[in-house]
């Protein structure tokens, strides 16, 4: 055999190991790796240096349900679908709202958060009351979230952004006229910081419902996922756990 042959068959011996190891691991049937920003509170930051947040001790608690070991791969939203589709995770814990796209794309649980949207600007800002005055103006989004796209439809510039901090930033720095995010989001982030800067001017007059997300053919885990929802609404951990980050229960 040539040195080049036998080189070839070296790496392709190493690559082969490499892929079997990786599938190893990511077949760990005690394990359930769930993808997360870490950055969007309230529902998934760090605090004290540990990962905290809404959806991630919803989705701890779904591993509870489950017998499983939650290990959580932070990654940025505007990757985090990729991440999923590459197997680096299993599950995706990060708001994500229910849209018909999304829904022929991915397997979807049940929805764990209902809210509504709203447009938010700098303090003193009279020139938008709704949807229709976003038309010709510019907005910050994530650029894969679904606030993004209700910003284009109503004929909003999108300029991409990390999240919604970053968006704020912008906002009052005169770089962008609004953006529109999730009330919640919104609410947690004003009661944490005390930012009177922005304020809500309107409501976009949409309810959103979000869920946890997993590859199309993975709808076995979903199936589980919805089963430990639907336990978790009976003994009340949805609800505790939403009157904790929110006061009220946005499970429903």
């Amino acid at each position: 055999m040539s040195v080049r042959k036998l080189l070839a068959a070296a790496v392709l011996a190493v690559v082969a190991a490499t892929g079997l190891s990786g599938c190893s691991s990511a077949t760990d049937p005690n394990v359930l790796r769930v993808g997360t920003e870490g950055t969007y509170a309230p529902f998934s930051y760090q605090e004290g240096g540990e990962l905290t947040g809404y959806d991630v001790e919803v989705a701890r608690a779904v591993g509870e349900k489950l017998g499983k070991r939650v290990e959580f791969v932070q990654t940025p939203w505007d990757s985090i679908f990729a991440g999923l589709e590459s197997k680096r995770f299993d599950l995706v814990a990060n708001q994500v709202t229910v849209n018909p796209e999304r829904t022929a794309k991915y397997a979807l649980s049940q929805p764990y958060t209902i809210s509504e949207g709203v447009i938010v600007t700098s303090a003193g800002n009279t020139t938008i009351n709704g949807l229709a005055d976003l038309a010709g103006k510019t907005t910050a989004q994530s650029a894969t979230s679904n606030w993004s796209q209700v910003a284009e439809d109503a004929g909003a510039n999108v300029e991409a952004v990390e999240g919604f901090v970053q968006a704020v930033q912008l906002l009052k720095a005169g770089r962008v006229d609004a953006t529109v995010n999730d009330t919640l989001a919104v609410g947690a982030y004003t009661k944490t910081t005390g930012d009177t800067g922005i304020e809500i001017a309107a409501e976009t007059g949409e309810t959103s419902a979000q869920a946890f997300a997993a590859r199309q053919d993975d709808t076995a885990l979903i199936a589980d996922v919805d089963r430990a929802l639907e336990e978790m609404r009976a003994d009340g951990t949805l609800a505790e756990l939403s009157e904790k980050y929110f006061g009220t229960d946005v499970s429903k």
